[in-house]
Formats: structure tokens, C-alpha cells, sequence
């Protein structure tokens, strides 16, 4: 029947859809992996974890504390404890990768420095999609493969900024929460800040040749200035002033492959999964007026004492990561 059907999460689509194709073979838009893992899991994990405990003479199961796949490798990992690395506290101590001049990205930190930064214009009424144009609501298939959508799409817009690191010499593997720390600054009273990390595929890939350069999402995530402090007291954004932005991306199992690269995005909207924020701070942005939505000059700073950088949760930190 697993063959046959379309899995759980999938059920209302129709049995030839795409998106119900995905679901069966494991994968997601480009992205293969190894088998149809929700199978995998319900078979392997699930049915073994609830027969040792309702059934009686079942076999013994050893369920692992934290069971996860990790792209990259595509593999199960059997962990004894969640996250794998963070700041403190974990098995291994994440490491800071820098924005870097001329849109590097380093786990060096940048020497100190005035008014080191880069701009954009962020307009509501030309918003970055998160997704290629058109964006359909009506095709299941676009909200399964979204996330995972090629970045190369926006990549080169004026009000993106894109960040990228050398070729990888070595396997980079990250188990936790990345965690942004961004420092910026806005012409308007009120402002989103997206942030993405995403895993650059080399120019040819000559055994998959569909994801020759591909940019890859890992983790992406938005932020709205208003509750910088407080969620529930909303608060007017000072102009032209630099804040340290802090928060996570969502937790990610990940392998950068030799030959990879590491890219980070900002930008200021992600239209129409999120709803354009005026920039100008209104009480209720879902009352607010066309005369609210207004341009704004976003600044994005990079060196001590106010170097914007992601905590990576990295694993092996002393595997030839370049500087």
C-alpha cells in the first residue's frame, strides 16, 4: 500500500500529482534522497518503538535519544543528545561565520572599522518573492518544494544582499540552531529582516547536472523590527540607528560537501509568505494605508565592533573549513 498511496502528509492531493510523486520516491523538487524517508521512519522507528511497548513478545527496540536525517550526507543519525553544537552547553562550541568586504563570508572576524556596510533599497511595493514568479496558492506542489527552492532566483537582485564563502576543502557538518546576529540599520520606522544560509552547489555537477549551482536553502527565517524587544509590546523602529538583531534559524542537520560553498542572504521582504511591513510604523499593519508604504534604505554592518555574523552550529571544526 506504501507504494501505492500517497503518504500521510500528502493525502487530499491527487494520486498522480507531483507533489504525491515526491512523497513516495523521497524527494523534493531537485533534491533526492536516499528512499522514501517517512517510510523509512514508519517502518524502522515507529512500528519497532510501539510494538516492544503494546505488543506483548515483541523484540526489544533500542530507540536512540534523538534520531535525525542529515541532508547533505543523506544518512540516519543515531545521537545521544540535541543540539550537537551550540554557543555553550553542547558537545562542541559553534563557530562565527562573518560577513566579510566585497560580500566574503569567514569564520575570521573583520578587523575594526567606521562605517563598514552594505545598502539596499527595500521597497513594499516591489517585494522579494519566496518563491519564483507566479506564485500560484492553488499548486500543491510549489508549498512542498518551496523551501527548497533554488535562491539563484533572487540572487542577483539590487535589494538582496548575498554573501558567499570560498570552495569548501573538507565536509562542514552543522546539528543545532544557526543563530543570526545582525547588525542594522533603517531609513524607516519599521522593518522585516530576512536572513538565509544556504549551501552553494559547484558549477558542474556532472552526476546531477539539474543541480549545477544550485543555491540550496538550509535555514531562512524572518524577523520584524517592532518586537525586537517584545512580542507583546510592539515598538517604534529609531531611524538611521544600529541594532543588533538576535535570532534563530530553524534547526538544521546538514552536511556543506567539498567543493561547496557558503552563502548567506538578507533582504527585507518574502512576498507572499510573509505580509509587506510599510516601514513606516503603523499600530495595526493590517489597517495600514497606500501613503504608509514607503521605501527605505536598509544598511547591513560588517566590522568590529558591529560585524554581523551567523553562530554556526559546526561539529567538525577542524576539518579544513578556509578561512
Amino acid at each position: 500500500m506504501e507504494r501505492r498511496s500517497c503518504s500521510v502528509a500528502f493525502s487530499r492531493l491527487p494520486e498522480n500529482s507531483r507533489a504525491c510523486r515526491y512523497s513516495r520516491r523521497g524527494d523534493v523538487g531537485p533534491l533526492k534522497l536516499e528512499g522514501n524517508t517517512a517510510l523509512q521512519f514508519r517502518r524502522d522507528v515507529m512500528r519497532p518503538f510501539l510494538d516492544a511497548h503494546l505488543k506483548e513478545g515483541a523484540p526489544p527496540v533500542a530507540t536512540p535519544p534523538v534520531l535525525v536525517y542529515e541532508t547533505g550526507t543523506n544518512r540516519w543519525r543515531r545521537l545521544q543528545s540535541w543540539p550537537q553544537s551550540c554557543a555553550q552547553g553542547c558537545p562542541a562550541k559553534s563557530r562565527r561565520l562573518y560577513l566579510q568586504p566585497n560580500f566574503g563570508l569567514s569564520f575570521n572576524e573583520p578587523t575594526h572599522g567606521t562605517g563598514d556596510y552594505d545598502a539596499y533599497v527595500s521597497d513594499p511595493a516591489r517585494p522579494v518573492p519566496n518563491a519564483p514568479r507566479p506564485v500560484h496558492f492553488a499548486d500543491p506542489a510549489a508549498w512542498v518544494r518551496w523551501l527548497l527552492e533554488d535562491q539563484r532566483f533572487v540572487a542577483d537582485r539590487p535589494d538582496v544582499l548575498t554573501y558567499m564563502g570560498e570552495p569548501l576543502r573538507k565536509p562542514l557538518r552543522i546539528a543545532g540552531a544557526p543563530e543570526v546576529h545582525l547588525y542594522a540599520a533603517s531609513s524607516g520606522t519599521d522593518s522585516d529582516w530576512v536572513v538565509k544560509l544556504i549551501d552553494v552547489y559547484p558549477d558542474e555537477v556532472p552526476s546531477e547536472p539539474s543541480m549545477s549551482g544550485y543555491q540550496l536553502p538550509i535555514g531562512m527565517e524572518i524577523f520584524r523590527s517592532r518586537y525586537r524587544d517584545s512580542l507583546e509590546h510592539p515598538r517604534r523602529l529609531p531611524s538611521n540607528q544600529v541594532i543588533d538583531y538576535r535570532f534563530a534559524l530553524p534547526m538544521a542537520s546538514h552536511v556543506f560537501l567539498p567543493g561547496h560553498r557558503l552563502m548567506v542572504q538578507v533582504q527585507s521582504t518574502w512576498f507572499p509568505l510573509y505580509d509587506r511591513n510599510p516601514q513606516t510604523y503603523v499600530e495595526n499593519i493590517f489597517r495600514a494605508q497606500p501613503k504608509d508604504y514607503r521605501k527605505a534604505t536598509q544598511r547591513v554592518y560588517r566590522a568590529a565592533p558591529q560585524a554581523s555574523f551567523i553562530e554556526l552550529p559546526v561539529v567538525n571544526t577542524d576539518e579544513g573549513v578556509p578561512n
